[in-house]
């Protein structure tokens, strides 16, 4: 005769008050106690003995993953195999959040596009999730991951989102592993969309931008300055470089034969390698970056040299550059001048907007136009970068303007 199972509804589940056992088939029970507690019980016979083996609580543990558990018991049990004595013999070998998740950071390391990256990721794992972390990884339940998740849901939406999906990554990786079973505690869609209201996305606005005619005269006042931070900010305007790019650069990386910076792609935003022709007053840059040292894994910008390892050059700090704007008391931002450079492109020059594009990394076309173009125009941008830089150069002030009679 076969087994009658699934007998309950998910609304029943829900709203049963009634004390008692309620049957689900298979052995299956959800007890609602006097008190109105919720929990599952599965009963099964061993050694001519009727066992109950508790499945834990209805507020942590669903429908669906009840059955599921109750499933893998009424397997054991049908092969002579004591439920429950396995499960305490798997208890001693299961691993914690925190171990599951160290092995997920080093086996994913490769895959982070740059060491910021994935030390952002351990933070996330190692900070925010500390309470998951000493829990052994099979019994995460979705009030664990509520528990982590509502004090930052409403104050750090953006890195509350993050730190959802980065467990909901960690306990797949259990799962794959076979350390967990059911529904992922973590999962937005179905499951925690239900709980917690959908975050507001960020209202993200155009980084502010130098008008591009201001260029010139910033860049004048910027020479006077002897911070190294000056000297990189002048790098970054005139090779239309993100700042990431600039702080992370090494000597490695640059071509003064071919006059060629080559930023790898695990640094790009894009994981695209990019290719950045090097004008004359960026070489005379780096000249004068180069009395600190040109050695392979030295920064081109360097900071402060490391406290822990006194040999070791740290880049510039990442505000370096922030700082010195508002040393200058300019009102815009870094990433801006990268728009300054494209509203320059497309008012004062003839190149295409094709290179243009090129010159600032972007990915232009669809995948079949860019199949058909596979040069990145280096000499064709070198040109553009040329006149960019001819028209950054500060403009002489003593010249006298004749008017004719």
């Amino acid at each position: 005769m076969a087994i009658k199972l699934n007998k309950l509804s998910s609304r029943f589940v829900s709203t049963v008050t009634k004390p008692g056992r309620h049957s689900d088939g298979g052995n299956l029970y959800l007890v609602v106690d006097k008190s109105g507690a919720k929990r599952w019980v599965f009963f099964y016979r061993h050694d001519n003995r009727m066992r109950e083996m508790g499945l834990g609580g209805l507020t942590s543990v669903g429908l669906a993953d009840a059955r599921e558990r109750a499933a893998e018991a009424r397997a054991l049990s049908s092969k002579g195999i004591d439920p429950l004595f396995a499960r305490k013999s798997e208890v001693k070998n299961v691993p914690t959040f925190g171990e599951i998740a160290d092995d997920f950071l080093a086996a994913m390391r490769p895959q982070f596009r740059n060491a910021k990256h994935a030390a952002q990721w351990e933070m996330t794992l190692r900070v925010y999730a500390k309470p998951l972390r000493s829990i052994r990884v099979d019994e995460i339940t979705t009030v664990d991951v509520l528990n982590i998740l509502k004090p930052i849901w409403y104050t750090k939406a953006e890195t509350a989102s993050r730190l959802r999906g980065r467990v909901e990554r960690v306990l797949d990786a259990a799962k794959a592993r076979g350390l967990r079973s059911g529904e992922n505690p973590a999962l937005w869609r179905g499951h925690l969309a239900n709980l917690l209201p959908k975050r507001k996305k960020l209202a993200r606005g155009h980084h502010a931008a130098m008008p591009y005619v201001d260029v010139p005269a910033f860049i004048a006042s910027l020479r006077k300055r002897e911070a190294v931070a000056a000297r990189a900010l002048e790098f970054t305007i005139l090779t239309a470089a993100r700042s990431g790019e600039t702080f992370g650069a090494t000597w490695a990386e640059i071509d003064l034969e071919k006059n060629v910076w080559t930023v790898p792609a695990e640094r790009m935003k894009g994981y695209r390698e990019h290719r950045v022709p090097l004008v004359p007053r960026v070489v005379a840059l780096l000249t004068e970056m180069a009395v600190f040292g040109t050695e392979s894994d030295r920064p081109i910008f360097p900071g402060r040299k490391s406290r822990n390892a006194p040999g070791l050059v740290k880049p510039l700090s990442t505000m370096a550059m922030d700082m010195q704007l508002r040393r200058m008391k300019a009102d815009f931002t870094v990433h801006g001048f990268r728009s300054s450079f494209r509203d320059w492109c497309g008012e004062e020059s003839t190149f295409p907007r094709e290179i243009a594009e090129a010159a600032l990394a972007h990915i232009v076309g669809d995948e079949t136009e860019r199949a058909y173009r596979r040069s990145d125009a280096l000499e064709k941008r070198r040109k553009l970068m040329t006149a960019w830089s001819n028209y950054c150069e500060p403009k002489p002030t003593n010249v006298l303007q004749l008017r004719k009679a």
